[in-house]
């Protein structure tokens, strides 16, 4: 009997520290590792590879960094974010300087877990409507981890084309 009443007050304990799970607090740990990565990667460029670029009319590194910054408050203000007023979406990718670029690329994640954060489950199958397309919230979520899943993966391989290994690989 006394192990039947440990067991339950164990197990009382455990349900009373178990985070209730949902679809923004999963976005928010995706958002996170995403920034973790991305900006472990910004950090491991010199600052003469953030002006790098493979080929003539294709983003350096600086640029593709400061385009998934631009690109986080871009979807954000779709889904009716204020955005603060000392960031210039349309002008970010003419930010210069390593520490400026991932000083950006920092403040847009964080902003970005902050809206995700204050997310509401019923507002998630509400549709935007985009130029490209009508999206639910959920789905433009979803579509601003795989922007920048696509742009971490461009900049792995310029990391590795200039001998810089990601540090999560290490």
């Amino acid at each position: 009997m006394k192990k039947i009443i440990l067991f339950c007050c164990m197990a009382l304990v455990q349900l009373a520290k178990a985070k209730e799970h949902t679809f923004y607090t999963d976005l928010a740990g995706l958002v996170g590792r995403n920034q973790q990565q991305l900006v472990g990667l910004a950090q491991a460029f010199s600052e003469e590879q953030m002006n790098w670029r493979p080929a003539e009319g294709v983003r350096s590194t600086g640029e593709a960094l400061l385009h998934v910054a631009a690109s986080n408050y871009f979807f954000l203000m779709t889904m009716g974010a204020k955005i603060p007023e000392d960031v210039d979406v349309v002008n970010m990718e003419k930010i210069t300087g390593k520490a400026n670029i991932v000083d950006a690329v920092e403040k847009s994640f964080a902003f970005l877990n902050d809206q995700v954060t204050i997310g509401k489950e019923a507002d998630l199958d509400e549709v935007i409507k985009l130029q490209f397309g009508d999206f639910t919230r959920r789905a433009l979520l979803m579509l601003i981890l795989e922007h920048s899943g696509e742009h971490k993966g461009q900049l792995i391989a310029y990391a590795r084309s200039n001998g810089v290994t990601p540090p999560w690989s290490e």
